[in-house]
């Protein structure tokens, strides 16, 4: 008979950061480990992992488990369909410490998605740094950079153009990196031949749009279109905005 401070196995390693190999050394000991086995064990790879490292630095190894977690599961089966304890099996941790990261899923992908932005940002303004003196090849670097970045992994491209908008309650971090983007490719705007637009911040802004349904339909096609061709259309649209009318 199971005694009252016992749990069911089963249960208790899904609350543990044992993960499939820990559960199956344990089966292979004993059908029905004891808890204090789960967790004796448990320790034991705890301390063998974390010997050395302050609260801060284990605190940064879950956060960063966490992250690569959500990396993969909110881009396949995306952000609604994947709960908390789904997220702390992948990243071998315990419900408590994601609380310890993260205030719920919203702020992981808030996190995620932040991080995402920063980089492809950074991308960008130094591929326009490195580009030739002229507002055109300025602008077709920066273009094709961003669009070679979100293509490069599905899951990223999932992340910034589809779960973000889904989820209401980062709508204020979306809409600062927004700004931030277009901010990033006035300039170049600015200085493109033709024309100058009377409101060049809105035509950057209005670049974003276009490689969201761009990405989205790359994301979404029986065959996606190449990196190639959807710089392309990018160019052939915002190149042409820039020219005096006929």
């Amino acid at each position: 008979m199971k005694g009252a401070a016992e749990e069911p196995f089963e249960e208790l390693i899904e609350r543990s950061s044992l993960g499939t190999v820990g559960a199956r050394q344990l089966r292979q000991r004993t059908p029905q480990p004891k808890t204090d086995e789960v967790r004796r064990i448990q320790q034991q790879r705890l301390a063998g992992r974390f010997e050395g490292q302050t609260a801060e630095q284990r605190l940064a190894d879950r956060r960063e488990r966490l992250l690569t977690a959500a990396y993969s599961l909110f881009s396949t089966p995306g952000f609604h369909a994947v709960t908390i304890e789904r997220l702390c099996s992948e990243a071998h941790i315990s419900n408590r410490a994601f609380y310890e990261c993260f205030d719920g899923r919203e702020g992981l992908l808030q996190a995620l998605y932040e991080r995402d932005v920063e980089e492809a940002l950074t991308q960008v303004a130094k591929a326009i740094a490195e580009a030739s003196v002229t507002p055109e090849d300025q602008f077709v670097d920066g273009v094709t950079r961003y669009l070679e970045f979100a293509t490069a992994d599905r899951r990223r491209a999932r992340i910034m153009h589809v779960e973000a908008l889904r989820v209401s309650s980062i709508e204020n971090a979306r809409r600062q990196a927004l700004r931030r983007f277009a901010e990033v490719f006035q300039e170049v705007v600015i200085n493109l031949p033709g024309n100058r637009p009377q409101d060049p911040y809105l035509i950057a802004l209005g670049l974003h749009g276009v490689f969201q349904e761009l990405i989205r339909e790359w994301l979404e096609a029986g065959t996606p279109p190449s990196t190639e061709l959807l710089v392309g259309t990018v160019i052939n649209i915002f190149m042409g905005s820039a020219r005096p009318a006929s």
